[in-house]
């Protein structure tokens, strides 16, 4: 910080932590752990079934209590935090030389945003996605009324404001984030645990442990089973007679037919949401939301790894199975431009059935070529995606906005 700390105090404040499983947690979670590490003191305040503090691993968690209805009755992952949040938020404001709010849409980042303002504790956030494009107009309204009311003085206010993509660049400078604030972070992956099997029998066992076949190509989905995730665009490219007219929408035509054609490879979907839909097809398999040790597994067991999402840029999974040395198929998202991929590294698609399917086809067809791209994806994601690069860079930040 300006006037040097041994120990800078961060507070990290994410709506969720594990053991809650999700994308935003895994990334808050490995980011407390790695600032820790380097000699950092880490506060993360976040939500809990009941309110309490404890440390795991050199990290000080602080749960307020929350209720999480809205989520088990919607999908919406959108705690309900009790009256104690604003304090709480104080306290530990004014413990902090920086507070790191992670996405301006919940009412932790508020309430964070909040405290920090009357402490005079400068902030830092990282913005992870724009509007999502729910299904529901209920949720897009509100989305749109959120970032309106809160989020855009957070972000004008804010020291630093990190983002992921191209898209999500583009989304918080129209609410205001001001041009000098603004910086590309990629997050961080583990490239320890994310890596690619040392051998055959080890991916072999990877399948045993998670009850997946022996002899057949898989195609592995990470993600929450949601229509922006592009779930129904992948099981109509893998029951081959639906979606054919180039809809680039979640059209779900095969998802009233349960039986898939005869395929040259399975589909494996590691996510929880809308598990209905996968039901009683051949050639699908559901291992429902998991730990990252067990997703870990689910890479090294699988044999290519496909999202075709949207308004997402650069998903925590797609870096993910890249240290996994899987070949991905996804989506020409804009949001891609700041990492100059090329075909060698990933395949971007058009967000259409017969695109996604042409793709999976080509790479199951072409063992040799999967090997290459994998071997290339895992390169550039040691290359662009290690903790220590992400974290050292965050610690600049800190020091350039943080007060001694």
């Amino acid at each position: 910080m300006r006037n040097v700390r041994r120990r800078p105090r961060v507070l990290l404040v994410s709506h969720y932590y594990p053991p809650h499983l999700g994308g935003i947690e895994n990334v808050v979670r490995n980011e407390a752990l790695h600032l820790a590490r380097h000699g950092a003191d880490v506060t993360v305040l976040t939500s809990g079934d009941r309110a309490g503090t404890h440390d795991e691993d050199g990290v000080r968690v602080v749960r307020v209590a929350a209720s999480n209805v809205v989520e088990r009755r919607s999908g919406v992952p959108f705690p309900l935090f009790s009256p104690a949040l604003l304090p709480t938020a104080l306290r530990w404001a004014r413990h902090a030389d920086v507070v790191h709010v992670h996405d301006c849409l919940y009412a932790s980042s508020w309430a964070a945003g909040l405290a920090a303002a009357v402490t005079r504790t400068p902030t830092v956030v990282t913005q992870h996605v724009g509007l999502v494009a729910h299904p529901s107009a209920l949720v897009r309204a509100v989305q749109h009324v959120v970032y309106a009311v809160a989020g855009r003085p957070q972000l004008r206010r804010a020291r630093r404001v990190l983002t992921l993509n191209a898209d999500v660049a583009a989304f918080v400078r129209k609410l205001g984030a001001r041009a000098e604030a603004r910086h590309h972070l990629a997050n961080g992956v583990d490239t320890s645990l994310f890596r690619p099997p040392a051998d055959p029998a080890e991916r072999a066992a990877a399948r045993a442990r998670l009850g997946l076949p022996a002899g057949r190509t898989l195609v592995l989905f990470a993600g929450r089973l949601v229509p922006k995730k592009g779930y129904g665009l992948l099981l109509d490219a893998h029951a081959g007679d639906a979606g054919d007219s180039g809809d680039s929408g979640d059209s779900g035509n095969a998802l009233d037919t349960r039986e898939a054609h005869d395929c040259a490879y399975d589909l494996v979907f590691a996510g929880d949401g809308d598990s209905a839909a996968l039901t009683g097809r051949s050639g699908v398999h559901h291992l429902g939301a998991l730990s990252a040790e067990d997703l870990a597994d689910a890479y090294r067991a699988c044999d290519i790894f496909a999202l075709p999402s949207t308004a997402e840029g650069f998903p925590l999974t797609v870096q993910e199975a890249m240290a996994s040395g899987l070949p991905v198929v996804t989506t020409d998202d804009p949001g891609y431009a700041p990492y100059g991929l090329d075909r060698g590294v990933a395949l971007l698609v058009p967000r259409t059935v017969p695109a996604l399917r042409a793709a999976l086809d080509a790479l199951v067809a072409d063992p040799g070529g999967r090997a290459e791209m994998g071997t290339a994806a895992r390169a550039f994601a040691e290359a662009s995606f290690g903790w220590d690069r992400h974290v050292t860079a965050l610690l600049g930040h800190y020091r350039d906005v943080g007060r001694g």
